[in-house]
This record gives C-alpha cells, sequence and structure tokens, in this order.
C-alpha cells in the first residue's frame, strides 16, 4: 500500500463569530478522521458556526460527505451552521449529484460567506 497523503486543518476565527475551517488535500476514508475530529472539537468547545473553506480539497469521498452531514447535524442541534466555501468542480458535483446542496450554505468564496 502506497503512503497517503494527509490532509492540512487550520482554523482561525473569521469575524461575526464564524470560525474559519481551511483543509488542503484529499479527504477520504483515511483523512477523513482528522476532518471529523477538528470539526468535532470546535462544536464540543462551544463554536456554532463553523465555516469550511475547501478551495484546497481537489477530491472528496463519501467518507468526507457523512462526516460533514453529521457536524451540520450536531450544530443545527445546538442553534448553529456549518457553510462550505469555494468548492472545487469535482467536489461541487458530489454535492449536487448528491442534492445536499440544497442542505448546505455553500458560498463561492470565502469572502462572499464573509
Amino acid at each position: 500500500m502506497e503512503p497517503h497523503m494527509d490532509i492540512q486543518i487550520t482554523t482561525r476565527t473569521c469575524g461575526q463569530g464564524k470560525v474559519l475551517v481551511s483543509i488542503v488535500g484529499e479527504l477520504d476514508v483515511s483523512t477523513t478522521p482528522k476532518m471529523k475530529a477538528a470539526l468535532a472539537e470546535l462544536t464540543e468547545g462551544g463554536c456554532e458556526r463553523i465555516l469550511v473553506d475547501m478551495s484546497g480539497v481537489p477530491f472528496m469521498d463519501s467518507t468526507a460527505l457523512g462526516a460533514l452531514v453529521g457536524a451540520l447535524k450536531r450544530l443545527r442541534e445546538r442553534g448553529g451552521e456549518l457553510e462550505l466555501a469555494a468548492l472545487q468542480p469535482g467536489v461541487r458535483r458530489v454535492f449536487d449529484i448528491t442534492r445536499l446542496e440544497s442542505v448546505f450554505r455553500i458560498h463561492e468564496s470565502v469572502e462572499q460567506a464573509a
């Protein structure tokens, strides 16, 4: 089995009580747990508004999709929101095919979301 490229996740506050989570790398069965843990840590830490910058994510599988749906559900249960920004065409297609583009607030860019 060849080594898999890890993902990089950075977080910073971006105003209006939102936390910006930037992800760089492919989101699949081996990297999704890292994203899931980062989102859970923010949610459990009391963060209610998360914006995920996906401009650095060229590929995403169903594992990642499930993790994002789970994070969205947990945030909405607390009156919060998970928004997505800057989806690359292949990733955007995953949301369109699964019709989840109607469930998530998706912005063309991080700047548009702010």
